[in-house]
């Protein structure tokens, strides 16, 4: 069975796991998704099953887009339920366009924009309170990207969950298709060199403990090292990526194709990075039995 760029891709998000482990193991499993998810826990770990377990806050990416200028906003809340609220919704399509049209210095300065509904107003952050107590959560505006340079501009919303935003010049179809690209495969950066050098460390760390495990001798292990970095380099920056649409060639191959050049992205996924508290009901009720038998 021929293992496609957008299996590669569903795996990934599941999964978190590097692009070519994921190829790997569809291979392996003859295209059986279940399967490939279970071989790479089994070989990569916890590391495997870390997007799937994470606990991240609620909200939607929403963007705006008008005159040449782009914004992208997340706003969070604190259940999936309100993310659905028609008001929650206009609210952040609001915050969205004022953001575009006001271009506010930072989130502090967003509540100051003009904006009314539902009887509550005349800003964002009255609006704001208002529905906060008219729904009864809290609702909070998290981070935004305005993009105002005289480049064109293209976006993807992958429902209300996944955003991106793509500065280009050249070709809308490529640069709509590379923001696609960019929600599915979630490249760092756009080039090798520009991958942060926090997480190239990260990356070399767990190839040392890799490679100190394999019982090479030193010039093997360095060259293992250094091997792991550069295909980690060339995972992640978008333009060496196999381009989702066709994995016969890279973005970068696609877009000197089609005379596109993509100055930059901004990819927002809801609640990355954010850890929600969860009550752990077990370890509550085992602490008060123990505190009454202390007691």
């Amino acid at each position: 069975m021929a293992i496609t760029a957008s299996m590669v891709a569903e795996l990934r998000a599941k999964t978190d796991a590097p692009m070519m482990e994921c190829k790997k193991a569809l291979t392996e499993a003859e295209g059986d998704m279940v399967k490939a998810e279970e071989l790479l826990r089994v070989k990569l770990g916890s590391k495997a099953g870390k997007a799937a377990s994470r606990v991240t806050a609620e909200g939607v990416v929403t963007v705006s887009m008008a005159g040449g200028v782009g914004a992208m906003v997340e706003v969070n809340c604190e259940t999936d339920f309100v993310t659905k609220n028609d008001s929650f919704l206009a609210l952040t399509q609001a915050v969205a366009d004022g953001i575009a049209t006001g271009n506010p210095a930072d989130v502090a300065a967003v509540g100051a924009l003009p904006f009314s509904m539902d009887g509550f107003g005349p800003t964002i952050e009255d609006v704001r309170k208002g529905l906060i107590g008219k729904i009864g959560e809290n609702m909070s505006v998290r981070r935004f990207k305005r993009v105002d340079s005289g480049s064109k501009l293209a976006s993807y919303l992958h429902g209300t969950r996944i955003g991106v935003l793509v500065e280009y010049e050249g070709d809308e179809t490529a640069a709509k298709d590379v923001a696609m690209h960019v929600a599915a495969m979630k490249p760092v950066s756009l080039t090798s060199a520009e991958v942060p050098a926090e997480l190239i460390e990260r990356e070399r760390s767990v190839a040392t403990a890799k490679a100190a495990e394999s019982g090479k001798p030193a010039d093997i292990a360095a060259k293992m090292i250094e091997g792991s970095v550069q295909k980690y380099l060339k995972e992640v920056s978008l333009f060496n990526q196999p381009f989702v649409k066709n994995d016969k060639q890279t973005v970068e191959q696609m877009l000197k194709e089609k005379a596109t050049t993509v100055k930059s992205f901004t990819l927002y996924v809801v609640g990355e990075g954010i850890e929600k508290k969860v009550d752990d009901f077990a370890a509550e009720v085992a602490a008060q039995v123990a505190a009454a038998k202390a007691g």
